[in-house]
């Protein structure tokens, strides 16, 4: 199965979350300024990364786990993807599409359009990093989720 992460950059939320999947972020702690400036793609998305799928890897049952910053799609993203799916006949249970945004405080936000949008990266990183701590919680519920309502039932599939 491929697992795509999505957000509005593709530089925070869903960037935690696949990290948080794939063990890279503790579940049971706060991760650290340094263990999150580790993540690959931790804020560092631009604008003309936007809309590209990037590959994080593989999790233990064999899926692989996507990240992309969806923009102002919003709403309009999911049904975007089950239509492309659906016209190259890829079944829907081969991929899982999940909005991380629900996962996101005000914090981040500060913290991303300061470092992302404005280029501020020395205020921004601090604030997003911050934000993202005090969000860990948010990120381990959809990471449980997400691995017990739909993986477990999975497993017994492959």
């Amino acid at each position: 199965m491929k697992i795509i992460y999505n957000c509005f950059g593709g530089s925070h939320s869903s960037v935690t979350a696949a990290a948080m999947h794939l063990g890279l972020i503790s579940e049971s702690r706060i991760p650290t300024a340094e263990q999150l400036k580790q993540v690959s793609y931790f804020d560092t998305q631009l604008a003309e990364d936007h809309g590209e799928f990037k590959y994080m890897g593989d999790d233990n049952l064999g899926n692989q786990i996507y990240i992309i910053g969806r923009r102002n799609l919003g709403p309009m993203f999911e049904p975007m993807l089950h239509g492309i799916a659906k016209i190259f006949k890829i079944p829907s249970d081969d991929y899982l599409v999940i909005n991380t945004m629900p996962c996101v405080n005000w914090i981040m936000v500060v913290g991303g359009i300061l470092s992302r949008k404005l280029g501020i990266v020395s205020l921004g990183r601090p604030i997003v990093i911050y934000g993202t701590q005090q969000a860990h919680g948010n990120f381990v519920k959809l990471i449980n989720r997400i691995k017990t309502t739909v993986l477990l039932p999975e497993k017994g599939k492959h």
